[in-house]
C-alpha cells in the first residue's frame, strides 16, 4: 500500500543542507505579507544586482536552470529515482516576432534534447510564448481579423504546427499548456487541429484542461467523443488551474458570468470525474494527472487497479512541479508508477513571472505551504533520530 506520509522516500534525493533550504524557503512563502511585497521587490532586486540572491533561493527550488544544459543535472538526478522531466521553457509575456521565433526554436531544442534522453518523457510550451496575447483574445472572441492579423495568426498556427510535427516525427509527447479563459478557445482550436493530425495511433499532442473552470468536464467529454468519431487519440493533461483570482476579478470588472467553480469542492469533484472518464477511455487516450492533491492521486491509483492497468503503463503519468509535493512524486515512482516533474528553465529575469506565481500559489492554496513544512519538519526529525 502506497503512503504519501513516507518522508524518507519523499526526500531521498535531498541532502540535509537542501532540506534546510527548502524549509527556510517555504517558511518565507508562508508569509502572505512577504509574498505580496516580495513580488514587487524581486524585479528591483534584479536591477540592483541581487540576481544571486534570487538564483540561490526561489529560483533554485522551482527552476531547473537558465538554459537546457543547466537542466542536465536536474534531469539526471530525477532519473536516478525513475522520475521523468517535463522540459518547460518558461519565458512569457513577450510581444515581438523575434521573441516568438526564439521561443519556437527553444521549444524545438527541448524536443531534440528529449529524443536522446529516456528521462524526458514530455516537453511543453505555452501558446503565449508564440503569439501576442491580444491576438489570441481576438481569435477566441470570434471577432473578424483584419488582413494583417490574419497573416499574423497564420504565422502562429505554423509555429504550433511545426512544434507538433517535430514532436510527432520524434515520437516525443508534447503538452500545450492551458492559459486564461478568454484566450483558451484559440489554444483549444490549435490543440484539437494538431491532435487530429498527429495522434492517429497514440497520444503525442496533449491539451491541458483546467478544472477550476466549471465547463471543462463537459468540454473534455465532447473532445473525447470527437476523437472517437474522427479516429484520433486524445492527449489530456488534467490540472486544477492557476489563474483563479485573475479570472474572478476580470469577470466582476467586465460584468460577465465567472468561468470559475463556485467552490473548491466542485473543482475537486470535476477533476476526479475527469480522471474516471479518462481511465474508462484509456484505449483512445494518453493521460497526465497534473496534481498536488493526495486524494486525487490515490483515486487514480484505485482506478488503475480497478481497470487492471499496470503501474508502468505509459498511457498514464502522474505529474507535479519541481520543488513541490515530493511526497507524492517519490512515493509513486518508488512503487513503479510513471511520474514526471515539470522542470521550467530560462534566464532569471525572464522566469520571474513564473516564480512569483509559484510563491503566490503556495500562499493562496489552502494548506499547501503548511503541508510542505510539516513533511520537511518530520523528515528533519527522522534524520536527527537516527544520527
Amino acid at each position: 500500500m502506497i503512503s504519501f506520509d513516507n518522508t524518507e522516500n519523499a526526500f531521498k534525493a535531498k541532502s540535509d543542507p537542501e532540506l534546510k533550504r527548502s524549509y527556510f524557503l517555504f517558511k518565507l512563502i508562508g508569509n502572505p505579507f512577504l509574498v505580496k511585497y516580495g513580488a514587487g521587490f524581486a524585479p528591483l532586486a534584479l536591477r540592483f544586482g541581487f540576481k544571486s540572491l534570487i538564483k540561490n533561493t526561489i529560483f533554485k527550488q522551482f527552476v531547473g536552470g537558465e538554459n537546457i544544459e543547466d537542466c542536465s543535472k536536474t534531469i539526471a538526478q530525477l532519473g536516478k529515482y525513475n522520475i521523468g522531466t517535463i522540459l518547460d521553457y518558461s519565458v512569457e509575456g513577450k510581444e515581438s516576432e523575434e521573441d516568438f521565433d526564439h521561443c519556437l526554436n527553444e521549444t524545438l531544442e527541448t524536443i531534440h534534447k528529449a529524443k536522446n534522453d529516456p528521462n524526458i518523457p514530455f516537453c511543453v510550451f505555452k501558446v503565449t510564448g508564440l503569439a501576442r496575447f491580444d491576438l489570441l483574445a481576438k481569435v477566441s472572441s470570434g471577432e473578424k481579423l483584419v488582413e494583417i492579423e490574419n497573416a499574423e495568426w497564420l504565422k502562429v498556427k505554423n509555429r504550433v504546427n511545426k512544434i507538433c510535427k517535430t514532436a510527432s516525427e520524434n515520437k516525443q509527447a508534447i503538452f500545450i499548456d492551458a492559459e486564461e479563459s478568454w484566450i483558451q478557445p484559440a489554444i483549444d482550436e490549435l490543440a484539437n487541429e494538431n491532435m487530429a493530425q498527429h495522434n492517429r495511433s497514440q497520444a503525442i499532442v496533449y491539451n491541458t484542461y483546467q478544472f477550476y473552470r466549471h465547463d471543462r468536464l463537459a468540454y473534455l467529454k465532447q473532445t473525447i467523443e470527437k476523437g472517437k468519431a474522427n479516429g484520433f487519440h486524445i492527449g489530456a493533461k488534467l490540472v486544477r488551474g492557476a489563474y483563479m483570482e485573475k479570472e474572478r476579478k476580470r469577470a466582476l470588472e467586465m460584468n460577465y458570468p465567472s468561468p470559475i467553480q463556485t467552490n473548491k469542492e466542485n473543482a475537486d469533484k470535476d477533476y476526479n470525474a475527469a480522471l474516471k472518464l479518462c481511465v474508462e477511455n484509456i484505449n483512445v487516450m494518453g493521460l497526465c494527472a497534473g496534481t498536488h492533491n493526495e486524494k486525487s492521486s490515490m483515486l487514480l491509483l484505485d482506478l488503475m487497479a480497478e481497470h487492471k492497468i499496470a503501474s508502468s503503463d505509459k498511457r498514464i503519468f502522474f505529474s507535479q512541479l519541481i520543488g513541490m509535493s515530493d511526497h507524492i512524486s517519490y512515493n509513486l515512482s518508488l512503487n513503479g508508477y510513471n511520474v514526471a516533474k515539470y522542470v521550467p528553465y530560462g534566464p532569471v529575469k525572464d522566469v520571474l513571472p513564473y516564480l512569483i506565481r509559484r510563491a503566490q500559489e503556495n500562499t493562496s492554496v489552502k494548506g499547501q505551504t503548511g503541508r510542505e513544512l510539516n513533511l520537511i519538519t518530520r523528515e528533519k526529525k527522522r534524520r536527527a533520530s537516527i544520527k
